[in-house]
Formats: structure tokens, C-alpha cells, sequence
């Protein structure tokens, strides 16, 4: 600890006092590295190769996330108490490092942190229950396979860390499907079907408000969420599968699935192992050693089922076979799946993205299933990358964008001169906005609407027009961002325009305004963001590096 702040190392969470602080999981890996060599100047390069590994990132990113961290320790570069800035050679902390010994969960002392509140969604005649935590553009559900906890993830630091991180950039929906966890159970002979589960999933929406969300599925959670994207797009803006299968059991057209003699042998494991670490070495390899996490990992199951309640849902999983309605999913989709799995083979996932139309498919290193176990940054960062930038496949009018809404005013009177200023303007917007990759809508003249993939293309679009709008006397004011737009017919519309034109109109001559959600999406671009005096409103830095397209 270093007064009056406390750094938990194990759990990945800064505190001060009893607080927690909120810090990004880069801006968190770089403070851990600096404080663990107190007094000792670190390299901008051994910080770079230490934090983003094998990733090429300029020294910008660096000196973003040293400012995120001052900016949680309150620590003012000019007047430093805990990093202390080399100039052009690195950095060193300097504040007082006094160690402190963490309680462990066997201990009995250690609580679930920022655990949100549990609620209860009623889906015909049950309860299901399900939490929401964050504030992002996006709805994000996020439906966990075979068996499932909400209050017990929690108690886990790295899926903890691992729910946080998804809910920094969208507004988080977990819950526990019928007959696991804190939902209500059903009797052994009237488990849930598939399509059950979709209606608990709406049920869960509507409850949390969402009218329409990215559905994220896990293993068996991915082969329920695709089936829900299938059958209900209105209500499914991208679909994300992280370790899925469209088969559970292995046939002559399918042969990567356990036969029905192992799954079989599998099944009598849990009835006479429950309440041990079942399956944790196929499932979390390189966690299959540690005491505490398959301490945890037992207590995980015993509490999200009962033996006989597991024995029914992995039978009732392994005949799940959804091969004939992949090509019936028709919104964007991710597929990741990590080359080692050994849990469900990678050639599972990349069925699956074969057949599902427009899919990406992600191939990442590492043997673990569970997505919070190993790297789960890689996963992460390729979920929120997605999500930005999204593309609408054919046939579908509804799209996540970042949207941008400017105008111009000239200030020449002659009309000659007006003309000719407002004819360059155009050629400007239609020029840069191809040039950074968005697509124009129509709108008034002097006004732009465009959408963009990613938000560091818009901001750096709007960079460009209003230094280059400048050269011909006009004022241009910007607003930014991203949600759920409709297109249709050459227009675009949504709760993302209006709020773009909002920000627009409180802009002033030559300023970009945009939402925070904007900033927490762009982290890692080097674009730096100023307050502008309002709540959830930034401004972009005037000094936005805006390097050369290739």
C-alpha cells in the first residue's frame, strides 16, 4: 500500500481506504509493474514490452495511461507523489510503499467487490435472476455456459475482473438461467429447452429495459445465443461466441465432440465427484494446479447445481445441435475460440463462423476454455474492438455506429464568394469521410452526418475538417457518438444522431465534443480528451496526432 491508497496485487483492484478506484485494466498493469520497483527508473520500452507483450504500441498509449493514472491517484505531474516522469527516458515511482498482507477467501474475510444487486425477471411462471452493472452505449447480456452463479462470480478476482472489464464499455446484463444458480429450479424432468432459455433472456431485457442488446454466450451460453439471434434479430444488435459449439456430441459430419461412450463417462464423474473440481483441467489448465482457484472452482458448481440438476443439464446440452440455424443468423458476429482449447476443439469454432454469413472469426493462443482464465485481455480487447466497429450484414438496416453530426457557417457576404467556399466545403466532407472509411447520409447544406467503424476514425476525421475548414474562414462544430442507429434508405437515424446533433449544437467554433462513452472506446488510439464542463461530455485535445493513412 502506499497511503492513501492500497493496491491488491492478487485481486487487481485499487483502493482508497475502503473505496475502490477506477482504473483501467492497462492503466492497473502499469502501476502494478512501477510499483513493484519503487525508487527505480523503468524505460518506456521495458514498460511497453512488459504491459502490451508482442503488440506494437507507440509511446503515446504509454503517456495516455500514465495520465489515467495520475488522474485516479490524483497525482499532479508537476507536483508528483507517486510517479515521477523521466524526460524522453521513462518513469519511477516514488511514493512510499508499505506493504500489506491480503485476507484470502479461506480466511472468511474477503468480500465479492462492487457485486451489483440481484433482481428477479419474470419469465412465465419462474424467477430468473440477473444483475446489470455499468453504464456503456451498448446492452451486453452475457449468458455463461452449463452451470452458473451471478453473486458467486463475483467471489472469483479474475472473473470479477473479467465482468468489470466488459462493463466498461457497455451496460452489463448477467443472469441465471432456469434451474441454475439463483433462478428458480425446475423439476429434473422438465428442464429447460433452448427456446425456453431465449424466452428467459427476454424476459431478463425487458426487466433491465433493454430493447435490444449484443448477445455474448459462452460455450453452451454460445450455442443458446445464437439460436436468440437467429430467432429474434429485432432484439439482437451482434452476436459474440466465445468457445462455442454447434454440436456437442461428435458424428461422421461433426468429428470433434466427445462420443457418446465419454460423455457418459463424463456424467458418472459428476455423480460421484460433485462438489469437486470437475472438469477444471479440460476447462482451466493452466489454473488446474492452484488450491485456491480449484477451491473456488468446486464451490462454483456445488452452488450453481445440484448433482442430479448437473447430470440433467449436461445431458440435455449434449443434445444440442444447432448446425441448421447458423446460417440463419443475420446480424454481426464474432467468433473467438483459442487455438489450445481443450475443452472444445478450435475447429468447432471455426465451423461455426464458416456458416454463419459476414462472421469474423477469431483464432486466439491458449489452451484455457474459460474466457477469464489465461489472457483475457486478448479476448476482450477483440470483443470491444468488434463492438465499435461492427458492419451491418446484408439484408439488416440496424447497426452500432459512431456517429458524427457537424456544420459549417461562412462568413462571407458576397454570394459568389459564399458559393464557391460552400462548394470546396463539400468536396472537403466527401473527400474525408471516404478517406477515414464512414459513409455519408443525407442532410441540410453546411451540415454533415456520417457514420464511422471505430471511433478514432471519426475523431480523426473531424480533426482534419475543421483544421481544413479554417483555411476557408468557416467555423465548424463537431459532435460524436456511438449506439444503435437505424439505416434505411439512405438515412440514418437513432438515439446516436440525436445525441451526436446535441453535442454538435453545444460545440463551439472549431471544437469536437463527445459523449465519455467515446473516450472509454478509444483507449489505445493516443487521442487525449479534455473536460468540457458538463457531465458525460468531453472535448477532444486541439493537439490529436493524426497520422498518414496508408
Amino acid at each position: 500500500m502506499f497511503p492513501p491508497f492500497q493496491l491488491d496485487l492478487g485481486a487487481g483492484r485499487l483502493l482508497r481506504g475502503a473505496q475502490p478506484v477506477d482504473i483501467r485494466p492497462k492503466a492497473m498493469a502499469v502501476l502494478q509493474y512501477l510499483s513493484q520497483r519503487p525508487g527505480q527508473l523503468v524505460s518506456k520500452e521495458e514498460i511497453l514490452q512488459a504491459v502490451w507483450p508482442d503488440v506494437f504500441v507507440e509511446e503515446s498509449v504509454l503517456k495516455v495511461t500514465i495520465g489515467e493514472i495520475r488522474k485516479a491517484l490524483a497525482d499532479p505531474c508537476h507536483e508528483p507523489r507517486f510517479i515521477e516522469t523521466a524526460h524522453r527516458r521513462g518513469y519511477r515511482f516514488i511514493g512510499k510503499i508499505e506493504p500489506r498482507e491480503w485476507p484470502s477467501d479461506s480466511e472468511g474475510t474477503a468480500a465479492p467487490l462492487e457485486m451489483p444487486e440481484t433482481r428477479y425477471a419474470r419469465s412465465s411462471d419462474l424467477n430468473i435472476a440477473y444483475q446489470v452493472l455499468g453504464d456503456g452505449p451498448i446492452d451486453l447480456v452475457f449468458v455463461m455456459g452449463w452451470v452458473s452463479h451471478l453473486e458467486y462470480f463475483w467471489t472469483e478476482p479474475s472473473f470479477a475482473r473479467f465482468l468489470r472489464r466488459l462493463a466498461s464499455f457497455s451496460r452489463l446484463i448477467l443472469f441465471d438461467k432456469r434451474g441454475t444458480g439463483l433462478s428458480d429450479r425446475v423439476p429434473l424432468t422438465q428442464l429447460p429447452t433452448l427456446e425456453q432459455r431465449m424466452d428467459d433472456v427476454r424476459a431478463v431485457m425487458d426487466a433491465a429495459g433493454s430493447k435490444r442488446a449484443v448477445i455474448c454466450g459462452v460455450s453452451e451460453g454460445a450455442a443458446m445465443s445464437a439460436m436468440f439471434a437467429a430467432a429474434h434479430p429485432e432484439r439482437t444488435a451482434a452476436l459474440v461466441m466465445i468457445g462455442g459449439y454447434a454440436r456437442r456430441i461428435r458424428d461422421t459430419s461433426y468429428p470433434w465432440g466427445p462420443t457418446e461412450a465419454e460423455r457418459e463417462q463424463f456424467l458418472n464423474e459428476i455423480r460421484d465427484h460433485w462438489g469437486g473440481p470437475i472438469g477444471l483441467e479440460e476447462r482451466a489448465p493452466s489454473m488446474a494446479a492452484d488450491p485456491d482457484f480449484r477451491r473456488w472452482w468446486a464451490t462454483y458448481l456445488r452452488m450453481s447445481a445440484s448433482p442430479a440438476a448437473a447430470v440433467a443439464l449436461t445431458r440435455m446440452n449434449s443434445q444440442a445441435d444447432i448446425r441448421s440455424v447458423l446460417s440463419n443468423v443475420r446480424v454481426p458476429s464474432l467468433v473467438l475460440h483459442r487455438t489450445g482449447d481443450r475443452c472444445l476443439k478450435v475447429d468447432e469454432g471455426r465451423y461455426i463462423a464458416d456458416r454463419i454469413p459476414g462472421a469474423q472469426f477469431v483464432e486466439l493462443p491458449g489452451d484455457d476454455h474459460l474466457p477469464f482464465v489465461g489472457d483475457q485481455d486478448a479476448i476482450l480487447h477483440r470483443v470491444e474492438e468488434f463492438l465499435t466497429g461492427a458492419s451491418v450484414p446484408a439484408g439488416s438496416d440496424r447497426v452500432l455506429a459512431v456517429v458524427l453530426s457537424a456544420s459549417f457557417q461562412t462568413r462571407f457576404w458576397n454570394t459568389e464568394k459564399r458559393s464557391f467556399v460552400q462548394r470546396r466545403l463539400q468536396n472537403l466532407l466527401r473527400r474525408e469521410v471516404e478517406r477515414y472509411e464512414g459513409r455519408r447520409y443525407r442532410s441540410a447544406q453546411n451540415r454533415l452526418l456520417a457514420s464511422f467503424n471505430g471511433p478514432a476514425r471519426a475523431i480523426r476525421c473531424a480533426c482534419v475538417m475543421a483544421r481544413e475548414a479554417a483555411q476557408f474562414d468557416a467555423e465548424a462544430r463537431f459532435g460524436i457518438h456511438i449506439g444503435e442507429c437505424g439505416i434505411k434508405r439512405g438515412k440514418i437515424e437513432g438515439p446516436a444522431v440525436a445525441l451526436a446533433r446535441s453535442l454538435e449544437a453545444r460545440a463551439g467554433a472549431g471544437e469536437i465534443l463527445v459523449g465519455a462513452p467515446i473516450r472509454d472506446l478509444a483507449v489505445g488510439s493516443g487521442i487525449r480528451f479534455v473536460d468540457a464542463g458538463a457531465a458525460d461530455v468531453l472535448a477532444v485535445h486541439r493537439g490529436v496526432d493524426i497520422p498518414r493513412l496508408q
